[in-house]
């Protein structure tokens, strides 16, 4: 077991959720099972399951594995904010209307987006 450290370290800004939350979170934004991460992994369920719980502790490996599999930065993972900015998070809902859009002639493709815009025009005068 690793010793605790008697130094006084200045604090970083890390998000409030945990790593297991956070692993949980992007997970289900990618539309995965706890098996199909697993599965991608190399790894069984149960070990998953451990992390998100915050069971098991990451060891640098399994935070770029983590990384690698979600598709997203060892940042993103343990929860570094650069330069103290937002996290933008992904609305896993308007992730899949835009996928279906994806699919979608050109021709149709413009015209969704052009009612998009003027929707979202219309928002944003408003909040002003």
């Amino acid at each position: 077991m690793p010793q605790k450290s008697r130094l006084k370290l200045p604090p970083i800004d890390l998000d409030k959720e945990t790593i297991g939350e956070r692993i949980i979170r992007l997970r289900k934004e990618k539309g995965l099972s706890q098996n199909e991460l697993a599965k991608k992994m190399g790894l069984i369920q149960e070990l998953i399951s451990a992390y998100e719980l915050n069971k098991r502790k990451l060891t640098a490996e399994m935070v770029a594995r983590f990384a690698k599999a979600l598709e997203v930065s060892c940042d993103i993972i343990i929860g570094y904010k650069i330069n103290g900015k937002k996290k933008f998070k992904l609305n896993l809902r308007l992730m899949k209307r835009l996928h279906r859009i994806e699919y979608l002639t050109e021709y149709k493709q413009k015209k969704i987006i052009s009612v998009i815009d003027s929707l979202l025009r219309d928002a944003e005068s408003k909040e002003k």
